[in-house]
């Protein structure tokens, strides 16, 4: 796999897009042949799909928002790749952000900051929290050689553990109990710690965290295009080595650029929280952080790429969501829709590697 990551990162844009593009088609026309195979009207489902992710405002904007948690953790994934850094960690980050988003908005004083400080403080709170878990697997990585990719994964799993614990004990986050019937979940976050809507009307919840998302799209752009960081990320990710000979503080920049990617994976469990379940219960991060990181992929370093990637996968939820209430197929198509993009890709990058070998 990392043969192929490789590989799939030296590819010329053009080819990549290509490759990318072909890739979706061939698996939404397998994700087609497999409903067929469950006796179910192609058209029914898609008709259902269509309906669920953007058939209304409401199914618009819902869709939108499950592509701005999916945004952010792409645009970290992409932040730390130019530091030719696999971040794999953003299930974790959105659910360490989702932890401190919810310990913050549940705390009395902040409910009464002035100038929309209460939904800004939490949000701030889940970003600092995301960096922290980021920046332990920097550590692991400069002081004792650990591999990016497993030390990530690993704060996932301890991360979503962290989720589970937080909500099981009255101590903690967990709602008080009044019968044996209380479900293990915080209480729901006050009003004012809420993303405020960005039309002030329900049937269309957009919510503050987009314009943020936008910024934060926008900063990473500009990091990586056109700063002096953006080319020392480059540098370190094309050659370490000679990016430590040069005088650059590489031990600095991976720590560094993981505790960014780690925060924007905090931001987005903030924006879920806080924007559209506003309570933390096990299970809080729904394997985000891992669409995520096939919208990264997709995008092969590129803003743009994950943006585009993001709304794709976006609306995949949401649709499949309804095409599940409505025509019977499992939303674990969609899952599968996913891992073939993923197998085909890979499978592309090495099957070009090899014949680069050949030659």
């Amino acid at each position: 796999m990392s043969a192929a990551l490789t590989t799939w990162r030296s590819l010329r844009p053009g080819p990549a897009l290509g490759m990318s593009v072909a890739a979706v088609a061939i698996a939404f026309l397998i994700g087609g042949v497999l409903v067929t195979l469950m006796g179910v009207p192609v058209g029914q489902a898609v008709a259902a799909f269509a309906d669920g992710a953007w058939g209304s405002p409401y199914a618009f904007a819902a869709s939108i928002n499950r592509a701005l948690v999916l945004m952010l953790v792409g645009l970290g994934f992409v932040l730390a790749e130019r530091a030719n850094l696999t971040n794999v960690g953003g299930e974790g980050q959105i659910a360490v952000g989702g932890i401190a988003a919810a310990a913050f908005a549940l705390w009395p004083p902040v409910a009464g900051l002035p100038f929309g400080l209460a939904f800004i403080v939490p949000m701030l709170g889940a970003c600092l929290a995301g960096a922290l878990w980021g920046g332990i697997a920097g550590m692991l990585k400069v002081k004792a050689g650990t591999n990016e990719v497993i030390a990530t994964l690993l704060l996932s799993f301890i991360a979503v553990w962290m989720v589970y614990g937080s909500v099981q004990s009255e101590q903690l986050l967990r709602r008080p109990m009044t019968t044996s019937a209380t479900l293990p979940e915080s209480l729901e976050i006050p009003v004012p710690t809420q993303l405020p809507l960005l039309f002030g009307d329900a049937s269309m919840p957009l919510h503050a965290g987009l314009p943020i998302g936008i910024v934060c799209a926008l900063v990473v752009a500009v990091v990586l295009g056109f700063t002096v960081l953006g080319l020392r990320l480059r540098a370190t990710g094309l050659n370490a080595r000679a990016a430590r000979r040069a005088g650059m503080a590489v031990d600095r920049l991976t720590v560094g650029v993981l505790c960014a990617a780690g925060a924007l994976g905090g931001l987005a469990g903030a924006c879920m929280l806080q924007g559209e379940q506003y309570t933390l219960k096990a299970g809080f991060s729904s394997g985000y952080g891992f669409d995520g990181l096939v919208v990264g992929l997709l995008a092969r370093g590129s803003v743009p790429g994950v943006i585009a990637g993001s709304l794709l996968f976006g609306f995949l939820r949401s649709g499949g969501i309804n095409m599940e209430m409505v025509a019977r197929v499992p939303t674990a198509l969609v899952v599968v829709i996913q891992g073939l993009i993923i197998v085909i890709l890979a499978g592309a990058a090495l099957a070009i590697q090899r014949m680069e070998a050949r030659k």
